[in-house]
């Protein structure tokens, strides 16, 4: 299959189930301890009923950290894993490593964290946090206000549906960009729509949620 026909059947398949949009995407979060923990504990877990009230409840909790340093400090003093009522020594694990990496960096804020994206070394530094892969680095410029395709489970078994099967994963994002472009709709716009419609299928089926 060429590029382009996986990109022709991408957009065939949205404007069959998904209609013409528009489709918007979600804000994210400002407060960078969200971002990190979102970032850091959803995959492979439902999102809706299991990280999203998680994430916003640590924001009530830890409303000092907004800050990449907000958010240190607390780490250093309490346990993420009890704050967010989260049994996973791996995924707390990860949440410090982002947290390390950005403090390292500079970046402090959520207007700090989307132009540090921009430089490709960065999200290979990204990348070396053990539990992030290709799709968390994507997902993290989505959590910031970003307009990015984040390839999970969801993203593939849409794009199975639409005839485009096993394409790796920068391959699978180009394709998603690309029917955006062509439909005219902001990529991370578009990533929403086919998650939300996705998920709500497997919910349905009573299927999982998250992916890396």
């Amino acid at each position: 299959m060429t590029e382009l026909d996986a990109v022709q059947r991408l957009v065939g398949h949205v404007r069959v189930t998904l209609g013409g949009g528009p489709f918007s995407a979600p804000g994210g979060w400002s407060h960078m301890g969200a971002v990190i923990c979102d970032a850091s504990f959803q995959a492979r877990r439902k999102y809706e009923s299991t990280v999203r009230p998680r994430i916003v409840r640590l924001q009530e909790a830890w409303p000092d950290a907004v800050t990449v340093r907000g958010f240190r400090d607390r780490i250093a003093a309490e346990d993420l894993a009890v704050a967010m009522d989260f049994n996973s020594p791996r995924r707390v694990a990860t949440a410090h490593g982002i947290a390390d990496l950005l403090a390292a960096n500079g970046v402090d804020t959520r207007d700090d964290l989307r132009p540090w994206l921009d430089d490709r070394s960065h999200r290979g530094d990204l990348r070396a946090v053990k539990g992030v892969g290709p799709k968390t680095v994507d997902y993290i410029g989505n959590l910031v206000g970003r307009s990015q395709v984040a390839v999970d489970v969801h993203l593939r078994a849409f794009a199975a549906d639409a005839g485009v099967p096993g394409l790796k994963y920068e391959q699978l994002r180009a394709a998603y960009e690309a029917a955006a472009a062509v439909l005219g709709q902001e990529p991370g716009g578009l990533e929403h729509a086919v998650w939300r419609f996705t998920s709500r299928a497997a919910r349905g089926r009573g299927g999982a949620v998250g992916g890396m």
